[in-house]
């Protein structure tokens, strides 16, 4: 094995799961074979479930002898680099691509997987988001719609692994979905997990900060201490995978959004000047930019009430 490979093994055995991970793993590799390292990370939590990140969200997909299933797919050129590495482990036909919401950096990569994956499922409002977004953009035709639908629960197998896929309610969207990996206990959270980062939240697609904290309740609730998460989105330095710890501290980061603006309404502040913070009180490691982005929606919200 040459130095390159052992650097990349041994990284990606020790969870090169963040951004800033990956880049300090990259400056590693040798150039002994002439190529640099590729910009995407390609990394197996189990033996059959792994994650893909590039840019946009992050992917998960499971590889099974019998086929292959897919969490969200980024952008048309970043699913391009997914389906080569799926293609290297595995020659098993593509069952099912799954979309946790409808976001293009979610869902904008299911047309490179046109022709190739037997059904792509999402929750009913999400592939309504999808085509009403599509439909204002005028790229209807670069799209790849869900063909399968559910309203509160869907579940198949593929091959020996039970895949479950949840709707609780409206949170980052009024769309999003849970995914369940059940064998492994793996549950992909998609955009109802920003770990350390400023969350967009969507009041255009029915968003909803409070519920959202209750959706975050309910996952820990429903799955176990043993269960991993992968987030849609994690702050540079921050893993894109975690434990329940990490969903309540971010239920509670969203709640001291919430009283903090609930605060400064009452202290007859107005949105403009309201937008101006640069920081928010209780919030912990919660840093960085995007700020104003959970601050507009959680003073919308609160005062359409």
């Amino acid at each position: 094995m040459n130095r390159r490979k052992f650097v990349q093994n041994s990284a990606l055995t020790l969870g090169a799961l963040s951004l800033a991970q990956q880049k300090i793993f990259s400056a590693l590799f040798t150039k002994e074979d002439g190529a640099a390292p590729p910009p995407w990370m390609f990394h197996m939590l189990t033996d059959k479930v792994g994650v893909f990140t590039e840019r946009g969200g992050t992917i998960a997909f499971l590889l099974d002898k019998k086929g292959i299933a897919v969490v969200d797919s980024q952008f048309p050129d970043t699913a391009q680099h997914l389906i080569g590495e799926l293609n290297k482990k595995s020659e098993a036909p593509i069952k099912y691509l799954l979309n946790t919401h409808h976001h293009g950096d979610h869902s904008g990569g299911n047309i490179a997987f046109k022709g190739l994956v037997e059904h792509v499922v999402a929750h009913d409002n999400s592939k309504k988001n999808q085509k009403r977004v599509a439909i204002a953009n005028k790229n209807l035709d670069k799209q790849l719609l869900p063909d399968k639908v559910y309203t509160e629960f869907w579940q198949e197998y593929v091959g020996e692994e039970s895949i479950a896929m949840y709707y609780w309610g409206p949170g980052h969207t009024n769309g999003d979905s849970l995914i369940h990996f059940e064998n492994a206990n793996i549950v992909h959270m998609g955009d109802l997990m920003f770990n350390r980062r400023h969350p967009f939240v969507d009041r255009s697609a029915g968003a909803n900060i409070g519920h959202w904290m209750k959706i975050l309740h309910r996952a820990s609730r429903h799955f176990d201490s043993s269960t991993t998460f992968i987030f849609g989105h994690a702050a540079d330095g921050y893993n894109i995978v975690g434990k329940t710890h990490d969903l309540k501290k971010f239920s509670d980061y969203l709640g001291a959004v919430l009283t903090f603006t609930e605060g400064e309404i009452k202290a007859g502040k107005t949105k403009e000047g309201f937008l101006k913070n640069t920081t928010i009180p209780g919030i912990g490691e919660w840093k960085g930019d995007g700020i104003a982005r959970p601050l507009g929606a959680a003073w919308d919200e609160l005062i359409a009430k």
